[in-house]
């Protein structure tokens, strides 16, 4: 049965498709009208009819409204800012100025499961630190008279420790926004978030609500200062912390990150058995911190000599008799007693360095070198406190042990400065990676001031982009200087490969109907009614007074397609101009021409396997019956 929502031009409607899930798995807890039938699934979830009046569970004021308002499809847009885009005809990374949760909404479809990792820097809820309002709809306007529309950008919340939702406030606008990332993580994804003491225990529990506890992979401590850190009551604070989720761990790789130059220095022993795998150090095979083992105590027979450990070895006795054999362990004797350690090779047997398992704790790795990050692209502190671009390339090569995972999405969604975008640019330069990346930020303005302001950079976005500009240009000037002939032997668009960035803004739709609101008084087919006319009125002269490629990323967007999409001309179309639309994935092909021809109805008619979209308007009432019932669901009006 048709509804409005079929009428609007909506991103994808999660609740639909997870009740049509559901109803496709347990279609006996559904009526015969095609409602879930609520006394029906709680006889699922507790058959033995159970009244349960405590349980655990993690509970805030705004919760379910946070939960509904994840779901809500949004019905706004994405338009290309080619002015402010770099290199941008081949390139797959995408920084979009915009509130961050209508923009989760409007990608969550078209990148279902293609993320494979998520970092985000949240506010952290100081009392002075703002948090998202969510106050977006298209009836009230408030996102549009705050942002670009006019002159004074977008206004943000404080969230003061004096209100008495301080922490449901903050709550709330993770909750929706972590609902719909992780829709968007592969089966094997994973994400990390910087937090601090502030909120940390709660982000805890909404992260086992949201990702699972078995999921929890780390709560990572960051020396994030040294000298002076901000002062408590009793202690001087030198830390933050990254909490780090999978989303599904049955599935999930192992990290592993490389040696670092001073753990290499240690390996200084040489085996010329081995010479290959490189020179060698030697760690203690006896332990005394693991829990009693008795099949972890056995003597050690050594030149007519047994030795024992004091506790337990680190080895099975099976597995140290074949270290002994492959001259593995070494055993000296001073004092009259016996040291047992085992070896291990900078290398492994193809003579590739060693790697490890990445440490709950970061060090090494400061503020300051933010800071100093930006200082030294702006000649200037334009931004405070931002991520150090350090600290995003150590988290993201933990995937350095598979090299097709150097061709992945890795999304940023308070991107703030735009450190991810840096850190991607770099580490694609060091190891030849495609890494792509997805950065948003919402366009808050600066104070007027900051040195930001007075530089001429009134949004945080404009920082964001500028920042990544600037990161292009200093990288393709040091390639120009280590290796000028790159840039005249005809390989300068291979040197300049994934060196570039696609600018989106988050815009009010293309179509006039999302304005349009139900008469309370009148029935849903009456309503329906209404709507058609409102289309019919409103839209007539949609494609003149329209841009046609904004157009055509919206209707495309909205049918599940990235922003990465190709167009071309299709040919064989004589009374229209119908275009061939591919993202890599998907494909259809589409006319947004004010009618369509008979001529390519039957076309259509005989090329059932094609999937065709064009506007509603362009079609008589013969016309779409036509299409709908030739092709059926390759058709889609919009």
């Amino acid at each position: 049965m048709e509804n409005i929502n079929d009428l609007m031009p909506l991103s994808n409607d999660w609740n639909k498709e997870r009740l049509i899930k559901l109803k496709n798995l347990f279609p006996d807890l559904f009526t015969n009208e095609g409602k879930l039938n609520i006394e029906e699934l709680k006889k699922v979830i507790d058959p033995l009819s159970v009244s349960e009046t405590e349980r655990y569970e993690f509970r805030w004021f705004g919760k379910s409204d946070a939960k509904r308002n994840a779901f809500i499809p949004s019905n706004a847009t994405l338009m290309f800012d080619e002015k402010r885009s770099v290199n941008p005809t081949e390139s797959e990374n995408i920084i979009i100025e915009g509130e961050n949760l209508e923009v989760l909404k409007l990608l969550s479809d078209s990148y279902r499961e293609q993320v494979k990792c998520i970092y985000i820097d949240p506010p952290y809820n100081t009392g002075k630190d703002f948090v998202y309002s969510d106050n977006y709809t298209e009836d009230k306007k408030p996102y549009w008279e705050q942002t670009g529309v006019t002159e004074n950008g977008l206004k943000i919340d404080t969230n003061n420790e004096a209100d008495g939702r301080f922490h449901s406030n903050w709550l709330n606008m993770m909750y929706s926004r972590l609902l719909i990332a992780r829709a968007m993580l592969k089966p094997e994804g994973i994400i990390f978030i910087s937090i601090d003491d502030n909120e940390v225990h709660h982000l805890r529990k909404l992260c086992d609500e949201v990702f699972g506890e078995e999921n929890f992979q780390a709560q990572i401590i960051w020396k994030s200062k040294f000298g002076a850190g901000a002062k408590t009551v009793s202690y001087i604070d030198l830390h933050e912390y990254i909490l780090c989720y999978t989303k599904d761990s049955s599935v999930f790789q192992n990290l592993e990150v490389l040696m670092s130059e001073e753990l290499q220095k240690m390996y200084n022993k040489v085996d010329e058995k081995y010479d290959k795998r490189g020179p060698y150090a030697t760690w203690p095979l006896e332990t005394t911190s693991m829990d009693e083992r008795p099949n972890l105590r056995y003597a050690i027979e050594h030149q007519g000599k047994e030795i024992w450990p004091k506790k337990q070895w680190l080895w099975s006795k099976e597995r140290l008799e074949q270290a002994i054999k492959n001259n593995e362990v070494v055993i000296n004797k001073s004092n009259g007693d016996y040291s047992v350690r085992f070896k291990r090779y900078l290398k492994d047997e193809n003579g590739n360095i060693n790697r490890g398992k990445p440490t709950t704790v970061i060090d090494n790795i400061y503020t300051q070198d933010g800071t100093k990050e930006i200082n030294e692209l702006f000649q200037s502190q334009i931004f405070t406190f931002p991520k150090p671009a350090k600290l995003l390339k150590k988290l993201v090569n933990c995937f350095i042990n598979d090299n097709d995972l150097r061709d992945e999405y890795f999304f940023f969604f308070f991107s703030g400065s735009g450190c991810l975008g840096q850190a991607i640019f770099e580490l694609n330069q060091e190891d030849e990676g495609n890494r792509k990346f997805i950065l948003v930020q919402i366009p808050e303005t600066t104070d007027e001031n900051s040195e930001a302001y007075k530089a001429g950079y009134k949004k945080i976005s404009d920082i964001t982009i500028e920042r990544n500009k600037r990161v292009i240009e200093r990288i393709i000037k040091q390639k120009k200087e280590e290796q000028p002939n790159l840039f005249n032997n005809g390989h300068k668009e291979d040197t300049l490969k994934g060196l570039s960035f696609k600018v989106f803004k988050l815009v009010k739709s293309n179509f006039p109907r999302v304005e349009w609101a139900p008469d309370v008084d009148k029935t849903e087919a009456e309503n329906i009614e209404l709507l058609k006319k409102y289309i019919r009125d409103k839209e007539a002269q949609l494609i003149t007074a329209f841009n046609r490629n904004e157009l055509m990323t919206e209707i495309l967007l909205k049918n599940s397609f990235t922003l990465n999409y190709k167009t071309e001309k299709q040919k064989q179309f004589k009374k229209n101009e119908i275009f061939l639309a591919t993202d890599g994935i998907k494909e259809t092909l589409i006319c947004l021409d004010i009618s369509i021809d008979m001529e390519t109805i039957e076309y259509f008619k005989k090329h059932i396997d094609k999937k065709f979209i064009c506007l509603e308007r362009s079609l008589d009432t013969t016309k779409k019956y036509n299409l709908k019932h030739y092709m059926g669901d390759k058709f889609n009006a919009f």
